[in-house]
């Protein structure tokens, strides 16, 4: 394993023994475990990710901690745009199908704004990514 396997291994372990609270990294109640499939390895993929909510679907950002590169999971949603995830719910966790949509140019900014004022680390992040925007999703979980 490397050592971003290692720390996403330490977050979900801690997501699913708290009840999706993790202390580490200062996460607290704010992470969603997104399944998704690989594109080329076609293997099953855990990514623990910070999630605001938004009615009834959460958003996530390919931020990547900053890295000029998008994070894998990335090109594995948009290529396979339903993924399964693991949220908070009433003192546990619940587990469910969701539908992945990037958000659009025109609104793009406002879901930007608000992972700035989540963390003011997002603004960090643009100065070590090389120009690159960080993509905007929303899941929104689907019956079934």
């Amino acid at each position: 394993m490397n050592g971003v396997s290692d720390f996403n291994g330490q977050i979900i372990e801690e997501f699913r023994a708290n009840a999706g609270h993790v202390t580490t990294a200062g996460f607290g109640d704010n992470l969603i475990l997104v399944h998704t499939v690989g594109v080329k390895s076609g293997q099953p993929r855990i990514n623990p990710l910070l999630a605001l909510p938004d009615g009834d679907s959460w958003l996530v950002i390919g931020s990547a901690g900053g890295s000029p590169k998008a994070p894998a999971w990335v090109h594995n949603i948009r290529a396979l745009p339903q993924v399964t995830i693991e949220v908070p719910a009433d003192g546990g966790i619940t587990e469910m199908k969701a539908s992945v949509r990037e958000l659009s140019p025109a609104e793009w900014d406002d879901g930007w704004q608000r992972f700035l004022d989540k963390s003011d680390g997002f603004r960090k992040y643009t100065e070590t990514s090389e120009g690159r925007q960080f993509p905007i999703f929303r899941l929104t979980p689907v019956g079934g």
